[in-house]
């Protein structure tokens, strides 16, 4: 019978067993109790969700850093305790998972691709017996009260730490907007970072992020027709946001110009995701200059935060890709491309 040490750890109204065990045996004796689907007591989980176990898969593969623990409530009889050791039968559905899904999802997943990854240490706190209730009391405080950082602060200090914690898209797609940020670029001054002042106005960090990381990633329409460096990538966003600019003039830094704020820039990507993207193509340019001619963005024609005031996030982002759509007046197309 396996065995492996553990020290006791009391809190205010509960105490459990804090361990390590292999990935391969917490996968194997741990399961998820989802909420309104299993009947049994405990059942506090949500629905996995298929992205962030690929998205763990893959972290586990290449770096296996998993030092938060797994929380387990142990329902299958007392644990049995032998010295400073317990015994981990090798048995299916020993305890319930309740934080850590995705993540012992995400190990099994990787397991399958890679054995090496069964011998992973995870640390692991195991409850015992604990009913519905408590389950929930416990779900609900790390899920809430011991919040995750950020998607700002996270994409922030990627810029500090090793490329290897981060998908290359995501990476890529913060460096394309560091460069829309810095100094004499469109959105200097007003994409905002982790820890700022508080200001009306502006695009989180994270937002900027993860609007554009679809179009740059592995299967995106830049990789699709072969623009996969950096410069050539930054260079476009570029162009296209200067376009924008020039048709408001100094108005594009007032706070009444919708672009600067987060449905303003989730709409214009996805405008020159579902449009502007394929016309420049044909045309063979992503110059400021072809952008701006296909647009009639006219002193009545520009779009302001107050015609999208009282929409929801996703609706006001929506109304910005529709203006945009009405103001494009695409000419004849050409060949090759330059930027």
């Amino acid at each position: 019978m396996p065995e492996f040490p553990f020290i006791v750890v009391k809190q205010k109204e509960h105490s459990f067993k804090l361990t390590s065990l292999p990935a391969g045996l917490l996968t194997r004796i741990s399961y998820a109790a989802v909420r309104r689907k299993d009947e049994e007591p405990g059942a506090v989980q949500r629905i996995l969700n298929g992205a962030r176990i690929s998205g763990i898969k893959d972290f586990a593969v290449r770096m296996g850093d998993f030092p938060a623990s797994i929380v387990l409530n142990w329902n299958n009889g007392p644990l049995v305790v032998k010295g400073d050791k317990i015994e981990i039968p090798d048995q299916p559905k020993l305890a319930q998972i309740i934080d850590g899904q995705h993540r012992v999802a995400g190990l099994k997943s990787a397991i399958e691709d890679d054995k090496s990854v069964e011998g992973y240490e995870i640390p692991v706190a195991i409850y015992e017996g604990l009913d519905t209730a408590n389950s929930a009391r416990i779900f609900i405080s790390i899920n809430t009260e011991q919040r995750p950082a950020p998607k700002s602060l996270v994409f922030d200090l990627y810029g500090v730490t090793s490329s290897d914690l981060m998908d290359p898209s995501a990476i890529r797609s913060s460096d394309i907007v560091g460069h829309l940020s810095s100094e004499g670029q469109p959105y200097f001054g007003w994409i905002k970072l982790p820890n700022q002042d508080r200001q009306r106005g502006g695009v989180a960090l994270s937002t900027a992020v993860s609007a554009i990381k679809p179009l740059v990633d592995a299967k995106g329409i830049l990789e699709q027709v072969g623009i996969t460096e950096l410069e050539m990538q930054k260079a476009i966003f570029t162009n296209y946001f200067n376009a924008l600019r020039l048709s408001y003039g100094k108005a594009w830094d007032e706070r009444s110009n919708a672009f600067i704020y987060a449905s303003g820039f989730i709409g214009s990507i996805e405008f020159f995701r579902s449009h502007m993207f394929d016309y420049c193509k044909g045309k063979g340019s992503f110059e400021t200059s072809t952008i701006q001619e296909s647009l009639n963005l006219s002193e009545t024609g520009r779009i302001l935060q107050e015609d999208v005031k009282g929409l929801g996030g996703a609706e006001a982002a929506n109304a910005v890709r529709d203006r945009l759509i009405s103001a494009f007046k695409p000419a004849s197309t050409g060949q090759g491309f330059k930027v």
